[in-house]
């Protein structure tokens, strides 16, 4: 559980390249999450130009943190590979979380960028990207080193909490 609680989300970053083996690893974590059925209907796009990353943080107001990344993780869901279509997001959702979670295992910063379901933002990426029609672009997640050491808050909360019945 410790790892959970040192996850948080990093929005500036060194300028230092990650190296790809570390890249590779976040890839690997986020492959192993569960999804629906098993049907792993995750790809993804590594972004790692600069102009690239540049032109993906002015997609949207909250994408700025994309610029300054070493890279950008780009989680695509395969409709063609998944077995329950409306499962997708979750099965997405899994993938996103366990990559955030070896990011920060890997000593990384990262942060997840919403792109699905606003039609505007998945479209602007998709043709950036040239992504298949089959292909939804779920989130960005930007990666790179922390700029700056940021406390975690925890945010157990037991109000939020029902035993049995609401």
């Amino acid at each position: 559980m410790s790892l959970i609680f040192k996850r948080h989300s990093v929005r500036k970053f060194k300028d230092e390249i990650v190296p790809d083996d570390v890249i590779e690893n976040l890839l690997k974590a986020g492959m192993q999450a569960p999804s629906s059925c098993n049907s792993q209907p995750w790809e993804f796009v590594v972004v790692s130009k600069d102009e690239d990353k540049k032109a993906i943080s002015q997609m949207h107001q909250f994408a700025k943190p994309a610029a300054g990344a070493s890279h950008l993780i780009i989680t695509l869901g395969n409709l063609n590979e998944a077995k329950v279509i409306g499962m997708i997001e979750q099965d997405l959702g899994a993938c996103n979380e366990n990559i955030l979670l070896q990011a920060t295992h890997e000593g990384l910063g990262a942060v997840w960028l919403g792109f699905h379901p606003i039609e505007d933002r998945t479209l602007r990426l998709k043709e950036y990207l040239d992504i298949p029609d089959y292909c939804i672009p779920f989130s960005v997640i930007c990666v790179g080193y922390p700029a700056v050491e940021s406390q975690v808050c925890l945010r157990y909360d037991k109000s939020k909490v029902h035993f049995d019945r609401y």
